[in-house]
């Protein structure tokens, strides 16, 4: 039994005719169409189900000049018409459009799917959520985060915690979080628990830190730990800027990284590809417990290190810190010292010295 179409109006205030619809592909090979099983042909989405699902700009009105057209000059052809708007309309309502849709929302909390995770060391992994679609982003302006929410027994209320993915918007379909489980972290060790297929409260964007191309002539850094992940957000999103990439941004970046032990610097891989790649980026590590050769500096960041390291006081130089509370603290103070800018208790975005 074929599909039918009911009549609908036009714009013109006349209507379609009921008529029947055979199923139809069409073949690009001959410019036909032909029939096929009824089967395999699903039936046309009815006309306000797809406006309210589709961006009316991008499928309903040429789907719907399409037969307007057809019906008033060959309306012979008005079956074929309606199959290829009723093609074009699906094929929109399924991939949500041509531009990627953003589905952060700042004031509401959303439930995202845990798909895969990788264990990094004992105690970091990589959490990879999966987006509602896979051609959606995150909609994460470079330098912000996200919170993650969770209801931890022994809690009296919801605990909140703020991450930076280490995924972009250039990446559709997930993001990921690199997450290391401290022993009091309420979110972090909820993470650990989390099973594949379970799902994860987010909410964002926020922060005050925004990352435009040349906002600066030159960035200096300095992270601790898990703090290394706003910063690698914005070194890459820099490095994919640049003019060889098509790009215009020629912001320099001097990246001083601590941690305790070899192996807990995180990404270690991935920023000596990013330095070897780009003459504008270089790296710096230091350990409070050095391996034997180890040549990179020793104990915790001191004033000296910054001064050789990272660029000097300038208007067109910012210094960004993310790290272990007392890290940051001693390294507001540092750059105080050094001359620049003293940083405020709360960072904002034109701020000398910024803190995540």
């Amino acid at each position: 039994m074929p599909y039918t179409f009911d009549k609908c109006e036009l714009p013109s205030g006349g209507t379609l005719p009921h008529v029947d619809l055979p199923s139809l592909y069409f073949d690009p090979l001959f410019s036909s169409f032909h029939l096929l099983p009824l089967l395999l042909v699903p039936p046309i989405p009815p006309i306000p189900a797809i406006m309210s699902a589709l961006n009316v700009g991008t499928a309903l009105i040429p789907s719907a000049l399409l037969v307007a057209g057809v019906y008033a000059v060959k309306p012979e052809y008005l079956a074929y018409a309606v199959a290829l708007a009723g093609i074009i309309t699906t094929v929109a309502f399924f991939t949500g459009g041509s531009k990627p849709r953003k589905v952060l929302i700042p004031t509401e909390f959303q439930n995202f799917v845990l798909k895969e995770k990788t264990e990094i060391s004992h105690n970091v992994a990589i959490y990879r959520f999966a987006l509602p679609r896979p051609t959606d982003i995150l909609g994460l302006p470079i330098g912000q985060h996200i919170s993650l929410a969770a209801t931890i027994d022994g809690q009296p209320k919801e605990v909140v915690r703020s991450y930076t993915p280490i995924s972009s918007d250039n990446e559709a379909g997930y993001f990921d979080l690199l997450v290391k489980a401290y022993p009091q972290g309420n979110i972090s060790k909820y993470l650990t628990t989390l099973k594949i297929g379970q799902t994860m409260k987010v909410r964002g964007p926020k922060g005050a830190m925004v990352y435009t191309p040349n906002m600066c002539r030159h960035i200096g850094m300095i992270a601790g730990g898990t703090g290394i992940t706003p910063m690698l957000q914005v070194i890459e999103a820099i490095i994919r800027n640049r003019p060889r990439n098509g790009g215009n941004d020629t912001t320099k970046v001097d990246l001083i990284f601590a941690n305790v032990n070899p192996e807990d610097i995180l990404l270690k891989e991935k920023l000596e590809k990013l330095a070897k790649e780009d003459e504008g980026f270089n790296v710096y590590y230091v350990l409070n417990n050095p391996p034997t050769g180890w040549t990179g500096g020793v104990g915790f960041v001191t004033p000296d290190m910054i001064k050789e390291r990272l660029p000097a006081p300038a208007s067109d130089v910012k210094i960004l810190l993310c790290g272990p509370p007392p890290m940051v603290s001693a390294m507001k103070k540092a750059t105080e010292s050094l001359g620049y800018t003293k940083a405020r208790p709360v960072s904002k975005l034109e701020d000398q010295v910024f803190c995540f």
